[in-house]
């Protein structure tokens, strides 16, 4: 098998040229985050990624991570490998200072996240959680839980979850059971949660569990919802391990794909009650999970781009070795040679490469709403995140599917081996889509909570940006530009036309609306993908000029923008041809003519 080599050059290409690191780096807080340093962590990053994570992928899914009466193994080399991680700084990367990480920009931890993900997806799931309750804990908890958990969960000795899911509830967590009863400094939780990544494990010495739970006051649906942190084992006031908690992996599910990350039924309270701690305050904790949503989002549609680079690698590692028939390609042996795996090849690059600049950019402009010194800007980049973020979520971990199919259709019959690995990336990437909210929830969202609700004004500032740098591009002269520029425009007003009849029938027609949320949202990534595309081809053309050679990295890059204009942009019109008539046929049958 091909070895994961990470694109650090075009991870860096698109830093700079795309998402504007320099612009990010100038921030306050951000200043000793030179584009130098970045390149070192990214290069470093790659190094681990290749040489430790990699190789545990393939026999990882293999063995698969093992429950014994309560107790989880990871699967061979995983406890080792993260004990290394934590070792070398990688867990605590993205997080605070003030708590012992490092406090680099969320667009740089996204680069070296992919790298993580792209590697080996089970394996950095763990991260992932961890990153996630600690981010709901520094909005949210109090100072002495920070202190007592915080420092720990950074380091990476201690690893952390998010408990919201139970069996009859569903994506539904208005429906949720888990109890929580005051007890003097605490409360005892007691109920079971299901599909809890990374819920029990022997590579930490303690697992911090964040759980959704109710008080016995509290009132139905979402507004009673409170958020408690329930460590599985208790901390002592000096910080060191005092007894187990009370709660227990039931099980550990058996499933389709990544395998070597344990997928934890969590039983709380069997006995006198799991010990728990208020986050925040009551019944406020479904806004206190949200906090963290749009990044567990964004890491998700990172898994997206992540196995779809991984995918690509593998295939075209094949494509090359592969001999077999007569190319029609002067001067290819392998299978490269032939025009429609070539097809396919340049297919999967493109869309991966579009993913990942659309991935970056929103990473971005989280680093903008975050620390940038104007305030007007920090207000419109939240709301440019709000607004991208169940894009990427979705149309990237919807793109993986297609990508590793196609990973597989190159190889042939040998992609239906489980050998030569690429089944796995199929397998893998089949959760992403449903992982922190399915795709129908994140079109949902887009239109109702991010389109509708400000009457379009972010996504409508969003295309006024995108039609003046296509506008820019149709004038420049360059003809490669120029038809680039072009071919956006057509997509844009396909993307303009479906987003005015959204906006125009939410309200009265909200199921016509609804039935054509995920071929917008699917529109909307084809259309913004192409935008950023051209915006690297752009650059990448300015480099070629001012740097006078033949550069094939940056040839490249106007090429694959090129394949993204005739082979993806041109499916604009059919997705908005499906927002505005689809819903005809999809609303018209009755339950039983189905």
């Amino acid at each position: 098998m091909s070895s994961y080599q990470a694109p650090v050059r075009d991870m860096l290409f698109t830093m700079k040229e795309v998402a504007g690191l320099e612009g990010i780096c100038a921030q306050p807080g951000f200043e000793e985050t030179t584009p130098d340093l970045v390149e070192a962590v990214l290069e470093e990053a790659s190094r681990f990624a290749t040489g430790v994570l990699d190789p545990l992928n393939w026999p990882g899914d293999q063995q698969g991570a093992r429950w014994d009466n309560g107790i989880v193994t990871a699967a061979d080399g995983f406890k080792e490998a993260y004990a290394a991680f934590c070792e070398t700084g990688w867990n605590g990367m993205p997080a605070s200072p003030e708590f012992g990480g490092q406090g680099l920009p969320t667009l740089v931890s996204t680069a070296v996240l992919e790298m993580w993900k792209s590697s080996n997806m089970a394996f950095s799931l763990c991260q992932m959680l961890t990153l996630g309750a600690i981010e709901a804990l520094v909005h949210h908890g109090s100072p002495e839980l920070q202190q007592r958990f915080l420092p720990k969960m950074v380091s990476g000795q201690w690893t952390g979850t998010m408990n919201l899911t139970e069996p009859q509830a569903g994506s539904d967590l208005s429906a949720i059971r888990t109890r929580a009863v005051p007890e003097g400094d605490h409360y005892r939780i007691s109920g079971t949660k299901i599909f809890i990544t990374w819920g029990e494990h022997d590579m930490a010495e303690n697992i911090v569990h964040l759980v959704l739970a109710r008080l016995p006051d509290a009132p139905p649906g979402v507004k009673g919802i409170s958020l408690f942190v329930c460590p599985k084992f208790l901390v002592n006031d000096d910080g060191s391990l005092g007894e187990r908690n009370d709660l227990v992996c039931a099980s550990i599910e058996h499933k389709m794909g990544i395998h070597a990350s344990p997928t934890a039924v969590m039983s709380f309270g069997d006995g006198p009650g799991a010990i728990g701690y208020l986050v925040g305050e009551p019944h406020k904790g479904l806004g206190y999970m949200f906090t963290m949503m749009n990044y567990a989002r964004l890491n998700v549609g990172l898994e997206g781009v992540a196995i779809s680079e991984r995918a690509y690698q593998r295939a075209r590692a094949y494509a090359i070795d592969r001999v077999q028939g007569r190319t029609l390609t002067e001067g290819s042996r392998g299978i490269i040679g032939h025009p429609d795996v070539r097809r396919m090849l340049m297919d999967m690059k493109a869309r991966t490469e579009a993913m990942r600049a659309l991935a970056y950019f929103a990473a971005a402009q989280m680093d903008r709403a975050h620390s940038h010194p104007d305030e007007a800007t920090r207000t419109q980049s939240q709301a440019l995140v709000d607004l991208l973020i169940p894009i990427v979520k979705g149309c990237c971990t919807e793109q993986a599917q297609g990508i590793t199919a196609d990973g597989v259709q190159i190889h042939g019959g040998m992609g239906f081996i489980e050998e030569t690995g690429a089944a796995q990336y199929v397998r893998d990437a089949r959760i992403t889509t449903i992982y922190e909210g399915t795709t129908g929830i994140q079109a949902n969202d887009l239109i109702g909570r991010k389109l509708v609700r400000d009457d379009g004004v972010t996504m409508k500032a969003l295309l006024h940006t995108v039609s003046a740098e296509a506008q820019r591009q149709v004038g420049s002269g360059d003809p490669v530009l120029q038809a680039l520029g072009q071919s956006l425009q057509r997509g844009l007003e396909a993307l303009s036309q479906a987003t005015e009849w959204i906006l125009t029938r939410a309200n009265q027609s909200p199921a016509a609306t609804a039935a054509g949320a995920v071929p917008y949202l699917k529109l909307c990534g084809t259309v913004l993908g192409a935008w950023l595309m051209n915006r690297a081809a752009e650059a990448a053309q300015r480099q070629l000029s001012e740097n006078g050679q033949n550069d094939a990295f940056l040839s490249a890059k106007v090429i694959t923008a090129r394949h993204y204009q005739y082979h993806v942009l041109v499916e604009a019109n059919g997705w908005r041809d499906r927002v505005i008539n689809g819903a005809i046929s999809t609303l018209a049958l009755q339950d039983d003519q189905f």
